[in-house]
């Protein structure tokens, strides 16, 4: 596990285009925060780090931010692992490693928000696994029939969070 570098957007946006779930213009949302991530670092306001794979190149990654206008609560903005890499931990891995980082930040909580429609069944389902609850969907919010979902994960115990 390493922070993002600027040498890591083209790789990156590689991921998230083999995933075959995200429309071209959340590709462009994914480029963007990634540029800033990448090229600013911690003063974009995300943070980012990447898993490689054997040969060096990168298998996943997690991007993640305080939220604007909260105390301590942090949003998921990406997590992405390559399809052929997926099911060996790495999503967890960069989960743990997100949810750390915000616990060392004084975060409370953590938001990640997806889409209701099938092809993202397997994120939700990996949330929920990892002690995420939903508590909130928004109908026909990405386009009608897909509803968001926005799920959160206490971290603090007096929050019920581990």
């Amino acid at each position: 596990m390493r922070p993002l570098a600027p040498g890591d957007v083209a790789s990156l946006i590689g991921l998230v285009e083999a995933s075959e779930v995200f429309r071209p213009d959340e590709v462009e949302v994914a480029r963007e925060v990634l540029e800033a991530c990448a090229a600013k670092g911690e003063a974009s306001g995300y943070f980012g780090r990447v898993e490689d794979g054997e040969a060096g190149d990168p298998r996943g990654f997690a991007c993640w931010g305080p939220t604007p206008c909260t105390q301590g609560t942090f949003d998921l903005y990406w997590l992405v692992v390559h399809p052929r890499a997926q099911g060996r931990g790495a999503a967890t891995r960069l989960l743990a490693e997100a949810e750390a980082d915000v616990r060392r930040r004084g975060g409370r909580q953590l938001i990640a928000e997806t889409s209701s429609t099938d092809p993202y069944s397997p994120a939700r389902s990996f949330y929920e696994a990892r002690g995420f609850r939903a508590v909130a969907r928004i109908p026909d919010f990405y386009r009608p029939g897909d509803a968001k979902v926005v799920y959160v994960k206490p971290l603090h115990p007096n929050q019920g969070g581990k």
